[in-house]
């Protein structure tokens, strides 16, 4: 038996040994050829009769971050190939038998007649964390750094290889579905109180207690395959269970608005399989699984949120001529929210922090900032006092420029005004000197003409991120004329320091993320002065894919901030650069009513003291007409939402803002949460095709106006039957 990801060993006492560890990778993923020799140990336990039992662990740090999803991608080309030579019956044949080989082989492992026990440290997620759930027992080290957890809900598809079936036999029905609907990991205590686990240990001990467990009599027997398993809830036609999936079902409708099918089909498989034995069970979980494959939403999810996603942070866009840097203390001028939010996930990355401000209050204020988002860490077990302690003092908290010596980058956040900007600017490279990288975190302004106020506009570059700073995970990095290589690669080797995602775009005015974001808070403005009510136009948005509503999130960003950019905005580029409508409603809101957002406790919504938000009864003073509820066309209220964003998309690919289509995908789900379920605003016209989409566009600029105009672009791209997607590839293979 060769084996080149494993390891395998036979004790003395007759317990084997294998060990995953997979060379030339930091992190174990499943992979064929993983499947091919896991089949073959299997086979091999199984048959030698000298062998009591099998021990899985891991060489790594961690056990295993499931399976390398480009495998599926791999999968749907076969599909393709084997439609056009062998027909569209053998296809499908083909990709079922192939989707479900993973899940064969588990079932395989679990009822070979030998006991398997694994040792679970570190991360076990997806597939790697169906494996374990196959084997009869389940040692997991107890470390913060140790989780489990079926988190493929993410990336639009669901455990497809027993998982839905196995986590449902062992959990309550409810807990089960919200475990596999959130996609969550589950820490050792709780994946033991969820009876995920059997035991729990300190790492060193991990496979000594699986061993043992084997050799203590260990039955190679998994619960559902004893005469005696009851289901944890009982009969799915049973009180109990009529309780259970009416509710369900409502909750998944609730919180999906039916645009995620992986979400559906899990419903589906739980509810069909636990009414099945076993093996019938897995049958229909592959059957389910086979169909998500094949859907749009999942390929779309998993190119983005997946595959784009690990390129761009593995550096798909940093300069190959300049050489790595190595960044090991960083300024930040401003302690504000979002200055703060920058020094916490430098520091917590190991980089020494200047944290700077107008005065030595100002510097602490926001130091007391970052000791309360430790502090809360701490309460919720995931750090340490020593920890906090730690990060505490890696940050200097001063009014003092000359503590920004030795710097190997600044960033400015400071007020959103160009003279501020400049003055710091100029004071911080008195002391650091021309040729340190110089970064400011300006949400619109352009950075060529904030580059003009520096020593060196070369070393200039924009570093936008996203609040909360600490949650959101995207960071855009704004290339001005003069921004070098090396600048863009210092920019770049920080972005993968604090473990963010990176997109690169070029100057304009609102950059990527803030020109798209934007028109989606200015569209649902536009719909309160057309007499659409409040209410619908929040849930419209959720319906069409959003996490909150254009008002909501208008509310979170500041009403006066989008007042500020709209009068500066009217200020350079004159009336026409400006909608009357949004300035209508901006005016009424911050300079008649005073109402800022939830900073001031009322925006679109009011903020009680310790009650929910509810929408202000003073927004019927904007609408200009009063119209029916019931006569609105929901379906063009989500397309609205949507396609308003998707043109501004594609405006800034015409424009050569953009460059890549994955990185206006991986922007706009990760740095404003565009309908995921799309795979981005890109896939989103990809996936209707560039034909309909520009058909769409005119019809909505026909009755909706010019703001939904399709650039030249897509007009060319919609005659050529092209997709951007298409076109970047070819592109790239004509260069």
């Amino acid at each position: 038996m060769k084996l080149v990801n494993f390891r395998f060993d036979i004790g003395a006492d007759g317990v084997a040994l294998l060990t995953w560890d997979m060379p030339e990778r930091s992190m174990n993923v499943i992979t064929p050829q993983v499947m091919d020799e896991l089949d073959a140990v299997v086979d091999a336990v199984a048959a030698d009769p000298a062998i009591k039992g099998c021990v899985i662990a891991s060489g790594k740090n961690a056990f295993s971050g499931g399976a390398d999803l480009s495998m599926l991608q791999q999968g749907a080309a076969e599909y393709a190939r084997a439609q056009k030579t062998e027909g569209e019956e053998a296809a499908k044949k083909l990709f079922f038998d192939t989707s479900r080989r993973l899940s064969q082989i588990y079932r395989k492992l679990e009822t070979c007649g030998k006991p398997f026990a694994v040792a679970i440290q570190g991360v076990c997620l997806g597939g790697a964390f169906e494996l374990a759930l196959a084997c009869h027992y389940r040692v997991m080290a107890d470390d913060d750094k140790t989780k489990v957890g079926l988190p493929e809900i993410k990336v639009g598809l669901f455990p497809g290889a027993g998982g839905t079936q196995r986590v449902a036999r062992l959990m309550q029905t409810g807990d089960a579905l919200q475990f596999l609907f959130r996609g969550e990991q589950a820490k050792p205590k709780a994946a033991l109180g969820g009876k995920l686990v059997h035991e729990i240990a300190p790492r060193g001990e991990i496979i000594e207690r699986a061993r043992a467990w084997i050799l203590a009599g260990g039955k190679a027997i998994a619960p559902w395959d004893a005469k005696e398993f009851k289901n944890p809830s009982g009969k799915v036609f049973s009180p109990t269970g009529m309780m259970i999936w009416p509710a369900a079902n409502a909750i998944y409708r609730r919180e999906t608005y039916d645009n995620y099918p992986a979400a559906k089909a899990i419903l589906h498989a739980v509810y069909e399989g636990l009414q099945l034995p076993m093996d019938q069970a897995l049958t229909v979980e592959s059957r389910w699984f086979a169909h998500i494959l094949r859907s749009k939403e999942a390929a779309a999810m998993i190119r983005t949120l997946f595959l784009s996603k690990n390129e761009l942070e593995k550096g798909a866009r940093r300069p190959t001529s300049v050489a790595p840097t190595h960044l090991k203390k960083i300024g930040i001028i401003g302690a504000g929210f979002m200055g703060a939010g920058v020094a916490y996930v430098s520091a917590l990355n190991g980089l020494e922090v200047t944290l700077l401000d107008r005065d030595q209050p100002a510097a602490d204020k926001g130091k007391a900032t970052i000791d309360a988002l430790i502090s809360g860490s701490v309460a919720k077990g995931r750090a340490t006092a020593a920890e906090k302690d730690a990060l505490l003092a890696r940050i200097n908290a001063t009014s003092d420029y000359a503590a920004l010596k030795g710097c190997d980058l600044v960033l400015e956040a400071v007020f959103e005004d160009r003279d501020i900007k400049a003055e710091v600017t100029k004071r911080a490279q008195s002391v650091v000197g021309p040729d340190v990288i110089f970064a400011s975190n300006t949400s619109t302004l352009p950075i060529t003409s904030l580059a003009e106020t520096t020593l060196t506009p070369e070393n200039f570059i924009g570093i936008h991120f996203f609040s909360p700073v600490e949650k959101m995970l995207l960071v855009e990095l704004i290339l001005g004329k003069k921004t070098s290589d090396r600048a863009l690669a210092t920019a770049l080797d920080f972005v993968r320091i604090i473990k963010k995602t990176p997109i690169v775009v070029n100057d304009t005015r609102g950059f990527f993320a803030n020109r798209c974001v934007l028109n989606f808070i200015r569209e649902g403005q536009i719909m309160l002065t057309e007499g659409v009510p409040p209410a619908m136009i929040e849930n419209v948005a959720r319906m069409a894919g959003m996490p909150v509503g254009p008002l909501s999130l208008n509310d979170e960003v500041a009403l006066d901030l989008g007042w500020r950019i709209l009068t500066a905005t009217k200020k350079d580029l004159g009336p026409a650069a400006i909608d009357p409508a949004q300035e209508r409603v901006l005016h009424y809101m911050v300079e008649e009513q005073g109402r800022y957002g939830r900073k001031n406790g009322k925006g679109f919504y009011d903020y009680p003291a310790g009650g929910k938000k509810t929408l202000w009864p003073g927004l019927s003073a904007l609408a200009t007409t009063r119209l029916d509820p019931e006569t609105l066309d929901i379906a063009e209220l989500k397309q609205r939402l949507l396609v308003i964003q998707s043109v501004e998309a594609a405006r800034t690919i015409a424009e050569g803002v953009v460059t890549d289509p994955r990185e206006a995908d991986v922007g706009s789900v990760l740095g404003f949460g565009f309908a995921p379920f799309t795979g981005g605003a890109i896939s989103y016209i990809d996936g209707m095709g560039a034909a309909a989409f520009v058909a769409l566009c005119d019809r909505l600029t026909e009755k909706c106006g010019a703001r939904f105009a399709p650039p030249q672009l897509l007009r060319e791209m919609a005659a050529k039957r092209e997709s951007f997607y298409g076109r970047y590839s070819a592109h790239q293979h004509a260069a």
